[in-house]
Formats: structure tokens, C-alpha cells, sequence
């Protein structure tokens, strides 16, 4: 007799979610790629000057924190995945439309609606993932696999990008921004094979009349407001990475500048290894507040590492580095895990959308002010600019775990 074998049974959320994992993986490699080339193509191929780059940048980041909640509030009144979707075709139009630029005005037309979606589409998709996945932990787990395999499609990319600036050639950078606008094709070909979110999802009937409630709502819950705003002083890890620590190697030590790239890849390849057991530190709201607390503190350490560090080379000063390094990214770790679990287990489940549209705009504040203090703290106070930074981190770790409690009692 021939056994006959029961069909498989698949379950389209867990397909989606995976779709949704390789989407992300593939876009990630394009904006590892983009990233590493745009300043050169901006100025050396279309031959705009820097100053004008820095003014567009601006005005596209500040566009962003503009419409960051209403995109949220639109996911809440449509469907995260059609505004996904829809977000995402734009992208990789604008992206495209590079290939056209001949000028400022141009430029603009084109880089304010690319950098300017970039936000929102980060808050829609989270959104996206909170509806199709009710556990937090489960949706704390898509989370962190979506950063993971975002890591490595920067490191891909960035290596592309290299190669690409090696050549440094306009049929080089031509054929760049091609591949990275196939990419954003892809991620939306991949989020509409993404099923439709039912669990959870309120019935048509209770659905806001527009986006204007769902955004009114979240914008008025002062203490899930408070909460992102105090969580995302956090994030200045990434500027502290990017764009304070080459400065105070370059400037204030004797170490190799090269040190400053070892620390990269420190993060990056951490990040991919243990963002997810991060994650499980962050499964409720009082567990992800203690998590961003420490996270804080560890953050708070490595400033003062780097701290002693002034003046210094030899053996003892980088290890000073590194050691700094391994607490910045405990830190980070921490930060973007209790980041997840706040902005995830406060939120309103019928404004999905809006209230990750409130925590992606507290987050991009910090970014657009970030590079700016580092460099302003760094040049004014040398080492004495760490420890100011170090204190901002513990101003902002102290209060999270009461601010959280509160915010809890109001849900």
C-alpha cells in the first residue's frame, strides 16, 4: 500500500512575515549600496555643490518629520500594506528619477520625496508587522530578524558601494542607482505578496472617518509621547558612531583613523548575532524600560572610555577603543530592543500606525540633531564633550522605567 502524505499546512502569516524578512534583506542591500555612493554622485557626477546637498538633505529631513505621523494615521485608515506598498513605488520612482536630475531644482523635486518617505515607510512597516502578529514577543522577534537581515544587506551593499567608488566612473554610479531602484521594485513586489492583516484589525465600521483621528489620538497621548521622546535620546548611539567617533580619533588622539572602521564592524557583526536574543530582554513594558535603562548606562560608559582616551595611541588607548565599542554596543542593542517593546506593547492597537508614526518622528528628531551635537561637544569641550553626552544618556535611562509604569496605567 502507498501512504499517502497529508498536505502541508502553511501559515500565510509566517509566509508573509518571511516575504516581508527577504523584502527588507533586498532593499537593505540597495541602501548599503546607495549610502556609500550618493555623496559622490551628487557632487562629482551631477556636480552639485556640497553646501546645496546639506540644504536639500535638511529640508527633505524636516519634510519627513512632517508627514511621518499622517502616513501612520493612513496605514490605520486603509491598510499598512497597501500604504507600504504604495510608499515603497514612490521611493524607487524618486530613486530612478536620479538617473534624470540635471539640477537643483531637480535635485530637490526628487530628493524630498525619497528622504521624506523613508521615515513613515519604517513606521508603516512596523505597523504592518504589529497587525499581522498579535504577541509581542512574536512581533519583537519579526522585528529584530528584519534588522538582522538589514545589517547584512548594508555590509553587501557598502561593499558594492566600494567597488563602485573605486571605478568611479558615471556608467558606474548609472548603473548603482539602477540596481538600487530594482531593489525598492522588488521590496514591493515581495510586501504585496504580504497577506492582508485581519487579526486584531478593527472592523470596517470602527475605523477613524480619516487619517486626522487616528493621528490626533496618538499625538495626544502625552504619556506615549513622552516615553518615545525620552527613549529616543538613545538613539544618538548611531551619531556617537558615526560621526563622533572619527572625529575624536582624528582630532584627539594618536590612534589610527582605521580604528574607527574596526568599531563598524564590531557593531554590525554583533548586531546580526545577537539582536535577537537582545529582543527577549523587551517582551513587556517593564522589561523593555529596564532594558533602555541600561542601555543608557552602558551608552553612558562608553563615552566615558573614550573620554580617557584623549591624547592617548599606543596599545592601551585602543583598548580603550574597543572596550568602549563592546559597551556602545550593548547599548544599542538595548536601546533599539526596548525601543521595539515600548513603541509596540503602549500603543493603541486601532492606531497601529499613527503611534509608530509618533516614535519614528521622536527617533528622526534626535537623527536630524545628532552629528550636530557630537561635533559642536566634541569641539568645544574635547573629552569634557563625552562625559556631556555621557550625562544625557543617564538623564534619559533614569526616568524610563517610571515613565513607562505611568504610561502603562493610562492604556
Amino acid at each position: 500500500m502507498v501512504a499517502v502524505s497529508a498536505p502541508e499546512v502553511t501559515d500565510p502569516v509566517a509566509v508573509g512575515l518571511r516575504r516581508l524578512l527577504w523584502g527588507r534583506g533586498i532593499s537593505a542591500l540597495g541602501d548599503g549600496l546607495w549610502f556609500t555612493i550618493w555623496a559622490l554622485y551628487f557632487t562629482r557626477i551631477l556636480h552639485l555643490a556640497p553646501a546645496l546637498v546639506g540644504v536639500g538633505m535638511a529640508v527633505a529631513g524636516g519634510a519627513g518629520l512632517a508627514v511621518t505621523v499622517p502616513l501612520g494615521a493612513l496605514a490605520d485608515r486603509f491598510s499598512p500594506r497597501v500604504i507600504l506598498i504604495a510608499l515603497t513605488a514612490v521611493r524607487g520612482a524618486a530613486m530612478a528619477a536620479y538617473l534624470l536630475v540635471h539640477g537643483t531644482w531637480g535635485f530637490l523635486v526628487v530628493t524630498v520625496p525619497f528622504v521624506a518617505l523613508s521615515n513613515g515607510g519604517t513606521a508603516v512597516r512596523t505597523a504592518l508587522v504589529a497587525a499581522l502578529v498579535r504577541d509581542n514577543e512574536a512581533r519583537l522577534a519579526a522585528l529584530g530578524g528584519q534588522r538582522v537581515v538589514q545589517h547584512i544587506g548594508y555590509a553587501v551593499g557598502a561593499g558594492l558601494g566600494a567597488v563602485v567608488q573605486s571605478a568611479d566612473r558615471p556608467g558606474a554610479y548609472v548603473l548603482a542607482i539602477a540596481a538600487n531602484a530594482a531593489t525598492f521594485a522588488v521590496l514591493a513586489a515581495m510586501t504585496a505578496a504580504v497577506p492582508e492583516p485581519t487579526a486584531g484589525a478593527p472592523r470596517h465600521s470602527e475605523r477613524t472617518a480619516g487619517p486626522g483621528p487616528s493621528a490626533r489620538t496618538a499625538l495626544a497621548d502625552r504619556p506615549y509621547v513622552t516615553v518615545m521622546a525620552v527613549s529616543a535620546v538613545l538613539s544618538l548611539c548611531w551619531a556617537m558612531l558615526s560621526t563622533g567617533l572619527p572625529l575624536w580619533i582624528s582630532h584627539s588622539t594618536r590612534l589610527p583613523l582605521s580604528l574607527s572602521g574596526a568599531v563598524v564592524v564590531i557593531s554590525s557583526v554583533g548586531i546580526a548575532l545577537l539582536q535577537l536574543p537582545a529582543n527577549r530582554l523587551a517582551r513587556t513594558t517593564a522589561s523593555a524600560a529596564r532594558t533602555g535603562s541600561w542601555a543608557g548606562v552602558s551608552l553612558a560608559v562608553a563615552c566615558v572610555l573614550l573620554a580617557a582616551t584623549s591624547g592617548g595611541g599606543g596599545l592601551l588607548a585602543a583598548t580603550a577603543v574597543i572596550a568602549a565599542a563592546l559597551f556602545h554596543l550593548a547599548g544599542e542593542l538595548g536601546y533599539v530592543a526596548a525601543g521595539w517593546g515600548l513603541s509596540v506593547s503602549l500603543m493603541r492597537e486601532e492606531a497601529k500606525g499613527a503611534y509608530q508614526g509618533v516614535s519614528e518622528a521622536a527617533t528622526a528628531t534626535v537623527q536630524i540633531a545628532g552629528p550636530a551635537i557630537f561635533t559642536a561637544a566634541l569641539a568645544a569641550f574635547g573629552a569634557g564633550g563625552w562625559l556631556l553626552v555621557a550625562a544625557v544618556f543617564l538623564a534619559a535611562a533614569v526616568p524610563l522605567p517610571p515613565l513607562a509604569r505611568h504610561a502603562l496605567r493610562t492604556r
